[in-house]
């Protein structure tokens, strides 16, 4: 048993040399468990595509109307969403600390050089906080997140009573990979469970850019798009088993696109 142990902390801390870990698989029953969980819906909103026809573009809700103002946290060199948001009269709130300003310049577009994350500093500022300084009075907003990774963060430090402000969420989530060990699956799992709280799944849309894993027989692709709608702009709903959608396009043009795998929906 000596050996043994001793045998597993020298390969971890040959591991740790070059930036590796290993840690302890998740159990299959509890993987799916979250994939019974998590399905998408079709609602009484048909889902409409904003932006550009590869990354940038999104699936959202045919139900924008009441909705004035959308953070958009995560600046690209391009900004097809928040453009096709402004041509809709809504203003868009734009934050990301790596860049100088948007791509582009619109009337519509207040940007802050913040990266959003679960602490207010010089470099960062929260979500609760971004709101209250720039729609204190207002709700039914819209959220378009991408933050490589952060949105894990931001969502476990928000309130509910801030979440629930905004009637649709675009989120990107990465790394999904890691619902296969303990670690990532709490985290990932927590964070679903507290957004579907209050909204439904109503569209996903798997990256094209990286390859999926696979585990215990599911597909997991390592970053997608999902689409949240609130739960009380839905008058009905049915389970969501076409994808991808006619509207749905790859992220990467020149990449083999990803169909969304079955245990997803």
């Amino acid at each position: 048993m000596a050996l043994k142990t001793a045998v597993n902390e020298a390969v971890r801390a040959a591991l740790l040399r070059n930036n590796l870990r290993i840690t302890r698989a998740i159990d299959a029953e509890r993987l799916a468990g979250f994939f019974r969980d998590i399905k998408p819906v079709s609602t009484n909103h048909e889902l409409i595509r904003v932006g550009g026809e590869s990354d940038g573009g999104y699936l959202i809700p045919d139900d924008l109307e009441g909705i004035k103002t959308c953070f958009s946290p995560g600046v690209s060199s391009i900004a097809d969403f928040e453009l096709g948001m402004a041509s809709r009269g809504i203003q868009c709130f734009l934050a990301d600390y790596s860049v100088e300003r948007p791509p582009v310049e619109n009337p519509l577009f207040h940007f802050e050089k913040k990266f959003l994350g679960a602490a207010i500093d010089p470099v960062h500022t929260t979500l609760e906080d971004w709101v209250e300084r720039n729609a204190p009075d207002q709700r039914e907003f819209l959220l378009q997140m991408d933050i490589e990774g952060s949105e894990y963060g931001v969502i476990f430090d928000t309130t509910a009573e801030t979440l629930r402000k905004f009637r649709i969420l675009v989120i990107e989530f990465h790394a999904l990979g890691s619902l296969c060990d303990q670690l990532g699956f709490e985290l990932i799992d927590l964070t679903f469970k507290k957004l579907m709280k209050d909204f439904e799944i109503v569209h996903i849309h798997p990256n094209n850019s990286l390859k999926p894993v696979v585990y215990a027989g599911y597909t997991i692709p390592m970053t997608m798009e999902f689409t949240f709608l609130r739960k009380d702009r839905i008058s009905s709903r049915q389970p969501a088993t076409k994808f991808p959608h006619k509207l749905d396009r790859p992220n990467v043009a020149g990449n083999e696109d990803l169909a969304l795998p079955s245990c997803w929906f």
